[in-house]
């Protein structure tokens, strides 16, 4: 898929998109959000030939393997990586099949509490589908390259290979040769970089964004003769550097030993409802079920195991983890939370979020947030905003409903002082507040 992905971008021309032109086409399940400032940033970048040599340059490494012809617009690139995403998509339904998992019913949509589950790009700011999060992002940082392309290559190297190991590796390697290079600047020998080299082959080549990062320190390709060798071969080379330009390199190094990948935020879709006696009825879509394919072969290990299991006696610890795993089987959850007022505060989080993260959510949507509050789980379980402990552990997924409170004793301090009780829900939400069907 990766290469399948450069070889299609390596020709691209960025002219081609326009201004405001959207990354990824909408659907209209989506929030009314999906396209915050992507058009804005794609404006902005007015494309030039220095965008089109970037484009080109930070996808130059493919392997020489012939390739059929592709064509190279925006939309034919978008829909030719989604025809392989869906692909994959497919073979992974495939093994989930084979692994016998437990299929979830298909829903009315016009019935379901929330659309679905979507994402935002921290680049962008645009509303992204599941399916869609992966090649947005990879544009996403294309783009940036006319921009700077410093921070664009680091981008490329942590966000597009999986293998962090070689990703290290990588960073090791280029951090070295920089070194060298700001020890050495006179040496000519440490500003050359001969690409049939093993070290270069074996840890560079095959790591996206090395040699775009190596030529946005200034590394040019240059073919120069080999000795004993009657082709020349090509080569990476620095120019002689100033001491200003050899203390902007060790900066740069350091921005590549921070770089981190780049992740599509959950986007939580914050939504107030009016008091409804179908508070506690949730009807979820398929994405909140979804195993990833490492679940999903866990289990098929358990199922070969029930068997021996229901055989014999189980201790309570026994139980519980069985129980865990149940949890474990759902990906997000999507939590409401009845107010004092009678009103409803919903939001969609992953399973493995920890309470800090769901009381942060709710302080955020109050108008008087920095109050103490407590929230309580069906049964009457307190949830302590300190705990680091995941929902899924909380008993709180697929979906659960909670219980706001305020504080009690500041509450009577309060009212003793002759102050107003708090204001619940910001005004933003109460906007848009709606009746639970």
């Amino acid at each position: 898929m990766k290469k399948f992905f450069g070889d299609i971008k390596k020709d691209m021309k960025f002219k081609t998109a326009g201004p405001g032109k959207k990354l990824t086409d909408e659907t209209s399940a989506k929030p009314e959000v999906v396209q915050s400032s992507s058009g804005a940033k794609q404006s902005r970048h007015a494309v030039s030939e220095g965008a089109q040599r970037a484009g080109a340059a930070a996808l130059a490494r493919i392997d020489q393997q012939q390739r059929p012809h592709v064509h190279t617009g925006q939309s034919a690139i978008r829909i030719q990586v989604k025809k392989e995403l869906e692909a994959e998509a497919v073979a992974e339904k495939e093994k989930a099949t084979a692994a016998e998992a437990p299929k979830v019913p298909v829903k009315d949509p016009t019935r379901l509490s929330v659309s679905g589950v979507y994402f935002t790009c921290p680049l962008t700011g645009a509303t992204l589908t599941k399916s869609d999060r992966e090649v947005h992002l990879k544009e996403a940082i294309l783009m940036r390259f006319e921009e700077d392309a410093v921070e664009a290559s680091v981008m490329m190297m942590h966000t597009f290979n999986k293998d962090k190991e070689k990703v290290k590796a990588a960073v090791d390697i280029i951090s070295k040769y920089v070194e060298n290079i700001c020890k050495n600047p006179t040496e000519e020998k440490y500003r050359k970089i001969k690409l049939s080299n093993k070290v270069f082959q074996e840890k560079l080549r095959s790591v996206e964004g090395c040699r775009e990062f190596l030529q946005a320190l200034g590394f040019i390709s240059v073919m120069l003769p080999v000795e004993g060798q009657e082709e020349e071969e090509e080569f990476l080379v620095l120019p002689e550097q100033s001491p200003d330009a050899l203390e902007l390199m060790m900066e740069r190094r350091d921005r590549l030993q921070r770089g981190e990948p780049v992740r599509a935020q959950l986007n939580r879709q914050p939504q107030a409802f009016r008091s409804s006696t179908n508070a506690q009825r949730f009807e979820l879509p398929p994405e909140f079920y979804n195993l990833s394919a490492e679940e999903l072969k866990k289990e098929q290990l358990q199922r070969s195991d029930l068997v021996e299991k229901n055989a014999m006696m189980r201790t309570k610890a026994m139980r519980e983890r069985e129980e865990q795993r149940e949890r474990r089987k759902y990906n997000y959850t999507l939590l409401r939370v009845r107010l004092p007022d009678g009103n409803l505060l919903q939001g969609t989080f992953y399973a493995w979020d920890r309470l800090p993260v769901l009381f942060g959510f709710v302080r955020e949507s109050l108008v008087d947030g920095w109050q103490p509050f407590e929230l309580i789980a069906p049964g009457g379980q307190k949830l302590h905003e300190s705990e680091e402990v995941a929902l899924a552990e909380c008993n709180l997924v697929p979906a659960a409903l909670l219980t706001f409170a305020w504080d009690a004793a500041v509450q009577a301090d309060i009212a003793a002082a002759g102050g107003k009780s708090p204001a619940l829900l910001k005004p933003e939400l109460l906007e848009t507040i709606r009746t639970l069907s």
